[in-house]
């Protein structure tokens, strides 16, 4: 009871009075039907999946159910995924399918195969979410429910491929981020829970935090997916480089096995310091060079320093789903 009564007053302390009637039964009809799309999402990767590596063969986290019959969640948990499991408000299973991933985003969308109890979380738009706002956080679990602070909107860039122009960090952080709910004052989806961070407040700072991926980066998933059945737009060229900013240069601290770098005879340790023409001047800035040249399928011309040697490799990239292992059909 008293876990139930300190969750009601952080899901009230968000949302304005005139959101719902004044007798505490509605009080408590808001918060259940808020949190009942809060879903648990455990995966199974197939058995030579390639991410098994980095993200191991069995994953579990959490999603929210954003349409009847469709769960939004994290991608990395069910990327190469052989089996999905998704569990609703009533504590029952169902199996589910991946619907569609975005690699720009990091978001997964899940068709459940069978009905799931919840009520669907609206999407919002956190394009207007002001620094030190109030926000909640729902993971899976008795319990899991967090009251956090919005402490820094800016650019995320990750050594993967991958960036955010407008990343949600928030303060303090909450263990069971992966695929939790940022939700707001109006009981809308605002984000979903990507990483922990040791600089949430900003860069160079020791403040640790969640960064969460912006709810409205999904409306076009589940247009693309629900509505059409196919990707949003052509795909981003892949390289299969994992590379980190240090110092204001950008070294390769891995390559994919296989993947365009590897065949390119790319190694850990080279420094990228030129793409085409240019000279990249931050890891973000890398990115979106490599992403202005077109979709994948493009050559991309890199010159690399590997000791006091300057290397000019030509990549044939990819798209990042082609390198991905599908589940098996029979």
């Amino acid at each position: 009871m008293i876990a139930r009564l300190a969750l009601l007053s952080m899901l009230l302390a968000l949302v304005p009075a005139s959101a719902y009637a004044q007798d505490k039964g509605a009080e408590r009809d808001v918060v259940a039907e808020t949190l009942s799309a809060i879903v648990r999402v455990k995966a199974k990767a197939v058995p030579n999946a390639r991410s098994i590596a980095t993200l191991g063969a069995e994953r579990e986290g959490s999603g929210a159910l954003v349409r009847e019959g469709y769960v939004a969640t994290i991608g990395y948990l069910v990327i190469e995924a052989e089996a999905i499991e998704v569990t609703g408000a009533d504590g029952k299973s169902v199996p589910a399918a991946l619907a569609g991933y975005d690699h720009a985003s990091g978001f997964a969308l899940l068709k459940v195969l069978a009905p799931l109890a919840g009520k669907p979380l609206p999407l919002g738009n956190a394009g207007a979410l002001a620094e030190r706002a109030p926000a909640l956080v729902a993971s899976w679990g008795d319990g899991n429910v967090s009251l956090v602070n919005v402490v820094s909107r800016r650019p995320f860039s990750g050594s993967w491929e991958y960036l955010l122009e407008a990343a949600i960090y928030t303060f303090p952080p909450v263990m069971n981020w992966s695929g939790a709910a940022l939700i707001g004052a109006k009981g809308e989806l605002l984000g979903l829970g990507s990483l922990i961070v040791a600089d949430a407040v900003g860069a160079g700072t020791r403040a640790p935090g969640n960064m969460f991926v912006p709810a409205e980066l999904l409306h076009a998933l589940i247009d693309a997916y629900v509505l059409r059945g196919k990707a949003p737009g052509p795909a981003r060229p892949w390289l299969g480089l994992n590379t980190e900013e240090l110092r204001g240069r950008l070294f390769v601290v891995r390559v994919s096995p296989d993947g365009p770098a590897d065949k390119a005879g790319i190694v850990a340790g080279d420094i990228v310091i030129g793409i085409g023409a240019d000279e990249p001047s931050s890891l973000a800035d890398f990115y979106r060079k490599l992403w202005s040249r077109g979709a994948a399928g493009i050559e991309v011309n890199l010159r690399v320093l590997r000791g006091t040697e300057v290397k000019e490799v030509t990549l044939r990239s990819i798209d990042r789903l082609e390198y991905f292992r599908a589940r098996p059909s029979y």
